[in-house]
């Protein structure tokens, strides 16, 4: 890309910032800018790592303070001082003004821009971080802060991440000239911007590397951090934390932390979306003849359920707003199953109850309909 083209391009308008922003106002803009377009968070979409691209190379010239000066400054100056319009006024086009002034070339005006060793290398964001994490069941519904141990990238402690070693210093790139992309083109109307194969996208060349890192300049970081599982957390589900990873590079945000959770079960209680299930024994009588029986909720409250007479084996009943947190704050509910219990042994009394229910019971068959329908099928 030549020089010609970086002056012609607006870093406020691809930033969507006014020219009199705020450097805090330029950074917050980069980073929403960065978050959405990035190529992690749209694989295979072309124009969002275009426009990352274009973004990352606004804040490079943007955000710092000498470079955005003389970007003005040669701006207002190639404008009359009315802002940059372009195309250029009396015939030719824009290199022959930029050599016309006695400069030589449009490197040469814009040295401390887009050459030469003040060159600011473009912003990395920082790597994203996978971890994992098993909790129970309670801490699942009602959130927790847990502590996780993790392995990121980071600059290497003996070089401060330059990738030289102690005592020398990177140069500049001179195949990108310290942008980290470059433009190849096949020939035609089309040019594609990529990152620089010499530096491959650093910016800086190293001749002496560092034997640490080897010349990455990045190592490896060991830390302890406390994040947060929000309430309602399911089995299996993967919580992403955002700045939470890896630290970024050349003022770049941090990449973003990963957790995939997992849930022990309870002993007496299942999960079913944002609802909670529980199967509680009844009697024989409590069915037949109707009850009040106490059900056990998870904060250890039980709720009084009325069960209706001629209730069947396995019907379920809800308990409103006493199931798992949902994502609009409120609660799902408690689904309750009904199992009848067979006793396997009979104190007289109840041996003699029950024989009393099987003499009135009469000639009352339950299983009479599919006899005759299997003899009428035959």
């Amino acid at each position: 890309m030549s020089p010609s083209d970086w002056v012609e391009k607006d870093f406020y308008k691809v930033l969507g910032v006014s020219k009199d922003a705020s450097a805090d106002e330029i950074k917050k803009a980069y980073r929403k800018l960065a978050r959405a377009n990035h190529p992690d968070s749209n694989p295979g979409n072309a124009a969002a790592e275009e426009r990352f691209k274009e973004i990352s190379e606004a804040y490079a010239v943007l955000s710092d303070a000498e470079q955005r000066k003389q970007y003005d400054e040669q701006r207002t100056f190639f404008s009359g001082g009315g802002g940059f319009r372009g195309p250029w006024s009396g015939g030719g086009d824009a290199s022959d003004v930029f050599t016309s002034r006695g400069s030589g070339s449009l490197n040469d005006l814009f040295g401390g821009i887009f050459g030469g060793g003040r060159t600011r290398t473009a912003p990395r964001r920082g790597q994203d971080v996978e971890a994992e994490h098993t909790l129970s069941f309670d801490q699942a519904l009602e959130g927790a802060t847990v502590s996780l141990r993790l392995s990121s990238d980071e600059a290497c402690s003996a070089c401060a991440g330059t990738g030289a070693r102690a005592g020398t210093v990177p140069r500049v790139c001179p195949n990108c000239e310290g942008s980290g992309m470059q433009t190849s083109s096949d020939g035609g109307v089309f040019a594609m911007t990529e990152p620089c194969r010499e530096c491959r996208g650093r910016g800086l060349v190293v001749d002496d590397p560092c034997p640490v890192c080897h010349g990455s300049g990045r190592g490896v970081s060991n830390r302890t951090i406390a994040a947060r599982i929000p309430a309602g957390a399911r089995d299996g589900q993967r919580i992403r934390l955002r700045g939470k990873g890896g630290p970024g590079e050349h003022g770049g945000p941090n990449g973003d932390l990963y957790i995939l959770v997992h849930v022990m079960p309870h002993r007496l209680f299942g999960r079913k979306g944002d609802n909670l299930t529980v199967t509680v024994p009844v009697r024989v009588d409590e069915v037949a003849l109707g009850a009040s029986i106490a059900v056990p909720t998870l904060d250890g409250r039980p709720v009084t359920l009325k069960i209706p007479a001629g209730t069947p084996n396995g019907r379920t009943f809800r308990v409103k707003g006493r199931g798992a947190p949902a994502r609009n704050g409120l609660k799902g509910d408690l689904l309750v199953t009904v199992d009848v219990e067979t006793p396997t042994v009979l104190e007289p009394a109840a041996r003699a109850a029950m024989e009393a229910l099987r003499e009135a019971a009469g000639d009352h068959n339950p299983r009479e309909r599919m006899l005759g329908d299997k003899a009428t099928r035959a």
